[in-house]
């Protein structure tokens, strides 16, 4: 049966910045990879029933894992829900992506819900590739450079 992954953390900026780093494509290459993997954006379409296509691949070895999905709801600084789909047949499945953004006394409350994870990926590796993934967006939203 497949996971669910949850995941928290706040931002110490703006909801509407978190929201735009998932939204652009430069952006999204920079900090959703995991630590060792780079991203190619083959396609994005950033609205509500737009697709989008990306791959991943390892800098070590180079192999590279494809996937993509549609945009199902976008709440501009509030909420994001797409579906994703690796190209793999060995993950089969959809999941199902929930990103809440929450405005809170120090910046922004992220949530993240990943419904659907096939069963092969184990969760902690999930938990892991997430928790890289959140401290590179970090690292993209958090500075206020004002040149």
């Amino acid at each position: 049966m497949p996971n669910t992954i949850s995941l928290h953390r706040v931002l110490a900026t703006s909801p509407e910045k978190v929201y735009r780093a998932f939204i652009e494509a430069d952006a999204l290459a920079k900090w959703l990879p995991p630590n060792g993997f780079l991203c190619t954006v083959h396609h994005f379409e950033p609205t509500v029933g737009g697709k989008f296509k990306m791959s991943f691949r390892n800098f070590t070895t180079g192999n590279t894992h494809a996937f993509g999905g549609e945009y199902l709801e976008l709440v501009p600084g509030e909420r994001l829900r797409y579906i994703d789909k690796f190209d793999d047949p060995n993950l089969p499945g959809e999941m199902e992506v929930t990103v809440t953004l929450k405005k809170v006394s120090v910046g922004t409350e992220v949530n993240i819900t990943q419904a659907g994870v096939p069963d092969v990926i184990p969760p902690e590796a999930c938990y892991l590739g997430w928790q890289e993934s959140l401290r590179n967006l970090a690292k993209v939203v958090e500075p206020e450079i004002n040149e």
